[in-house]
């Protein structure tokens, strides 16, 4: 069988602040790299904007409004100590980004379930909240075209 990536939706968003504009991050209930954009599965029949939107709302309980897509790509594989509790043939995650701002400043309410917190946080700090490096990396990129489409 023939191992496959699992296609992903993920959102930015952004709200202004009195200091600039700041990102909304998640925590995940789990030790390591708890802390995430938004996102989640592509449903059948979603296409990766209304899967971001989807998500957005099932886990920070928040809409949006959609601005621009970016065409980077995060792909990765799962670790072998995931694999293996994996019954099927789904090797990793391949995650498209759209980006989105929250014109009213939602309250944000997560769900308690797959979303234990959440913080908005200066572009400066994400290296409190995301350890690793290569994913941290990305965000900070995602943040620059993000903030290229909004000026």
């Amino acid at each position: 069988m023939q191992e496959i990536y699992r296609q992903c939706a993920s959102v930015l968003v952004f709200r202004k602040a009195e200091s600039g504009m700041e990102v909304l991050l998640l925590k995940k209930p789990r030790k390591n790299d708890a802390w995430q954009l938004p996102q989640g599965g592509i449903e059948a029949g979603e296409d990766l904007i209304t899967a971001a939107l989807r998500e957005l709302k099932e886990e920070a309980g928040i809409e949006a409004k959609v601005f621009g897509q970016s065409k980077r790509v995060y792909q990765y594989e799962y670790p072998a100590s995931y694999r293996r509790f994996r019954p099927d043939n789904v090797c990793g995650q391949r995650i498209g980004f759209i980006f989105a701002q929250d014109p009213s400043e939602s309250a944000v309410k997560v769900d308690e379930h797959e979303i234990h917190d959440f913080v908005w946080i200066m572009p400066k700090d994400l290296s409190k909240y995301l350890k690793r490096k290569e994913y941290r990396s990305l965000v900070l990129s995602l943040i620059q075209e993000g903030e290229d489409l909004l000026r």
